[in-house]
């Protein structure tokens, strides 16, 4: 469900895969990189989303964006990623993927500021121009956000949106933290 200014977000709970997990196109790109234990680290996963062809023809994604994407799905605090949390972030990356693409219209590979402002309130988020402002500072590189970057921002938003949720019971907008707490959710993201 959708918060008003919270974000929609992209992907959900993974489906089944009809016929089972080795017949899904993935899973080939998966477990060539996961080996025995049926996990990947941020640097395996890196392996893993370029040579999937996840990142098209932007740079591959740095090893910090991968540690972030890893954090935003790790369901058991296990600092790798399974099958199934993999094949949830391949649905979230084609969504923000297919977002980015929108936005960058000259096709240069990076969105300005006035495309990320808009490529954020297509997602369902209702942002202040400080908050705009402050995303500006920390993903642009000379006024320009790359696709990486985007990415990064996206997964922030995301994990931070989905602590803050759990927070809001009352889902007005409005959360309390305990300092511990606070740092524990900014760090983590």
């Amino acid at each position: 469900m959708a918060y008003p200014g919270y974000g929609a977000g992209y992907g959900g709970a993974p489906g089944g895969v009809p016929g089972g997990v080795q017949q899904d196109p993935l899973y080939g790109y998966f477990s060539a990189i996961a080996g025995q234990d049926g996990q990947i680290s941020p640097d395996e996963l890196q392996r893993c989303l370029t040579q999937s062809g996840m990142s098209g023809s932007y740079q591959p994604f740095s090893l910090d964006t991968c540690r972030l994407m890893i954090n935003m799905l790790d369901r058991d605090m296990s600092g790798t990623m399974g099958f199934q949390e993999f094949k949830e972030l391949c649905q979230v990356l084609n969504g923000w993927k297919t977002t980015f693409m929108s936005f960058d219209r000259d096709r240069s590979g990076a969105v300005e500021g006035q495309e990320l402002q808009q490529a954020i309130t297509t997602m369902g988020y209702n942002l202040s121009p400080q908050a705009m402002n402050c995303i500006m500072k920390r993903y642009s590189v000379n006024n320009r956000i790359p696709f990486d970057e985007f990415v990064s921002c996206c997964v922030r938003l995301r994990a931070l949106t989905d602590q803050f949720r759990r927070r809001d019971t009352s889902q007005t907008g409005n959360a309390s933290f305990q300092y511990d707490d606070f740092i524990q959710v900014t760090m983590s993201v």
